[in-house]
């Protein structure tokens, strides 16, 4: 090999090593730079609250509906929560008037405090009534029924008839679902210095239903006495798929899954006073009536005056019918 063509090789290795040295410096570095992010500048502005999770109107606060985090100093305004000069506590059992999207700063316009005027009206869904009916300790689940819980409500009472014997005893679930919204004047649940739920007995509930409800509930007042069953969380969700599989309620076929379960959400907050259930006397006790007493003769056509037998009769009691018979007659 001459020297010419040597040099011509040594001279294409040195290439060939100071692009590959090139090539991977190029690469590695923009490597590390993706690896390595830059973190966005964090707001070095006070802690004001903001919501948790969406709030739409007539949502009661509780402890898990806010927290405190930094905002930009040039945008908090007189009516935030500020950390160190609000406590949130403060906010519990307040309504919220005008919905708060997730993530957004609360503001003292947003809420309505117990006590301030327009609170119930903001606690009630839309097209919503209250009605506030009485209760006992036992009536009313011991005092373990709180503002936010869902009940179901009960009708017991004495249906006398028009006969003799005992008047038959029943009770009725006339409404399923229904909300509470408060205990006596309380809107939220009271706790202790150990941060407890204190268990009360309370005389009057506030409950939201619909105005054809809230008349029935009204009339049902004069019928007997009303009770309070308290439902479990998981019986909203239960409830309402079997509803959809008994057709009364229908999904639309094309709607979006967001709006499919904003409705479902709509119809399992609803109070239901349809395919109610009852119970009789009679199932309680073999001693009781399943039905109620009948008056004398009920049955038997009413003799005429032309048609009253002379003489003495015979009556034969047969159940509710009695039958009138002459003594002389063959």
């Amino acid at each position: 090999m001459d020297a010419r063509k040597l040099l011509l090789l040594i001279m294409a290795l040195v290439m060939a090593g100071i692009s590959a040295v090139v090539v991977r410096g190029f690469f590695g570095g923009k490597s590390e730079a993706e690896a390595a992010p830059v973190a966005a500048p964090q707001p070095t502005g006070p802690e004001v609250a903001v919501a948790i999770r969406p709030l739409p109107v007539g949502t009661i606060i509780g402890p898990e509906s806010f927290r405190y985090q930094r905002w930009p100093a040039e945008l908090v305004g007189k009516t935030y929560y500020v950390k160190g000069e609000n406590d949130l506590a403060t906010l519990n059992g307040s309504v919220v008037r005008y919905a708060i999207t997730a993530g957004a700063p609360v503001t003292q316009g947003a809420l309505v405090k117990p006590g301030d005027r327009g609170f119930l009206a903001a606690a009630l869904g839309p097209g919503m009534r209250a009605v506030t009916i009485s209760v006992s300790a036992q009536s009313g689940v011991a005092g373990f029924v709180f503002p936010g819980d869902r009940v179901d409500l009960m009708l017991t009472q004495e249906v006398p008839g028009g006969g003799d014997g005992p008047a038959l005893k029943a009770a009725e679930t006339i409404i399923r679902n229904i909300r509470v919204l408060a205990a006596d004047q309380r809107t939220d649940k009271t706790v202790d210095e150990e941060g407890k739920t204190v268990v009360a007995n309370t005389s009057n509930v506030t409950l939201e239903a619909t105005p054809k409800i809230a008349e029935k509930i009204a009339v049902a007042q004069t019928i007997g006495q009303l009770s309070l069953a308290l439902r479990s969380i998981a019986d909203d969700r239960a409830e309402l798929e079997e509803r959809i599989a008994n057709g009364e309620v229908k999904l639309p076929a094309d709607s979006d899954p967001k709006a499919e379960r904003q409705m479902m959400l709509e119809i399992a907050s609803r109070p239901i006073d349809t395919n109610t259930t009852y119970t009789v006397g009679a199932d309680v006790s073999r001693y009781q009536r399943s039905s109620v007493p009948a008056k004398p003769g009920a049955g038997a056509p009413a003799a005429t005056p032309s048609e009253a037998p002379a003489g003495p009769v015979i009556r034969v009691a047969r159940g509710n019918t009695v039958t009138v018979t002459p003594a002389g007659a063959k």
